[in-house]
């Protein structure tokens, strides 16, 4: 290609190209066909009747349920609100009842509910539903608590190609302080959004900044070591770790039990399903869970620390080895800043 210019017009535009494709892939793949995948549900009672109808909506689901039986209906609520079932059905000749956790996960409660209700109709009595765990008025679908996690990966996430280009010329210690302030206004904000703004959070608040920092903290951390190694392609990589698979593996829309395995796996140890779980468990459990969701955000963390430690052993051995370091220039910095603020 003899055009220089339009080379580079080219090469950038791969990018935003293969972004599209992932971005397509990703969304596509976890959100666009949700199906019950070994949804947890438990029907209520001891008895042989209850146990042959265990099992036999066990048989007919196959795949999508995983049915057990329960002693009793406090149980049940019990496993609801530490999120190991979604569902629970208590048989009964005139009033079958559903119990379901819609803080947990609307779009669960609502395909236990669809699970459910042909069973009372089959007997010709209403179906009662009983809700343990309700979100607050102000966020009655219970995923506001995604779109915070949007706000805050955004924000930390496109702060790293001005941290890791303009900021370059910077010492890695002096990058890694403005990193973790950074951090904390980032955090601070995704608290000010979910509190006074939009009263997601009606207690707790500094419990959800500093999950909001860990998080945050995590995902700038990553990037602005990462960026002494991928330089450009920094972006795209950010937008695979923190967009493409978090966002989908989040939990925030529909729990790992409502996709494919693929999301399911990530949904255990990935940093966004750690932000939005710990909240929940902080707002809605009782704590209950959160200490393994901090875990999570703290091993992000770590990892983060230890990317950009070797980030910083990496640019002082070849800073040894060679004249000054060939330094970004503005423009370049200032391309990467705007790519990743634009996606």
């Amino acid at each position: 290609m003899r055009s220089p210019a339009l080379r580079h017009v080219l090469t950038h535009l791969i990018t935003p190209l293969l972004m599209c494709v992932g971005m397509g892939l990703a969304y596509m793949g976890a959100f666009v066909t949700p199906e019950p995948n070994h949804l947890p549900v438990a029907v209520v009672g001891t008895g042989p009747e209850t146990k042959a109808f265990a099992r036999s909506v066990a048989d007919e689901a196959g795949d999508a349920l995983d049915v057990r039986t329960v002693p009793d209906r406090e149980h049940a609520v019990d496993l609801l609100r530490s999120r190991d079932i979604t569902g629970a059905y208590v048989p009964g000749a005139r009033a079958p009842e559903v119990i379901v956790a819609t803080a947990a996960s609307d779009m669960g409660a609502m395909a236990v509910q669809k699970v459910f209700a042909p069973v009372a109709a089959h007997q010709g009595v209403p179906l009662k539903v009983t809700d343990v765990a309700t979100p607050v008025d102000d966020d009655p679908t219970g995923q506001g608590l995604f779109f915070l996690m949007i706000a805050v990966s955004i924000g930390s996430y496109a702060s790293v190609a001005v941290l890791g280009g303009a900021g370059g010329a910077l010492p890695m210690r002096s990058r890694v302080l403005l990193t973790l302030g950074v951090s904390v206004v980032v955090s601070g904000i995704g608290a000010l959004l979910a509190g006074p703004v939009f009263h997601l959070a009606h207690h707790d608040l500094a419990g959800v900044w500093s999950l909001a920092w860990l998080y945050s903290a995590g995902i700038l951390l990553i990037g602005v070591g990462l960026h002494t190694f991928l330089k450009r392609w920094t972006t795209l990589a950010m937008m695979v770790l923190f967009v493409m698979l978090n966002f989908t593996s989040s939990g925030g829309l529909f729990r790992p039990e409502l996709q494919n395995g693929f999301f399911g796996t990530l949904h255990a140890f990935w940093n966004g399903a750690g932000f939005v779980e710990g909240t929940r468990s902080l707002l809605y459990f009782d704590g209950d869970g959160l200490g393994r969701t901090v875990a999570t955000l703290l091993a992000w963390l770590v990892v983060g620390l230890a990317v950009t430690a070797i980030a910083g052993a990496y640019e002082r051995a070849r800073a040894g080895r060679t004249a000054p370091a060939h330094r970004e220039t503005g423009q370049e910095a200032e391309e990467e800043a705007e790519e990743a603020v634009a996606v």
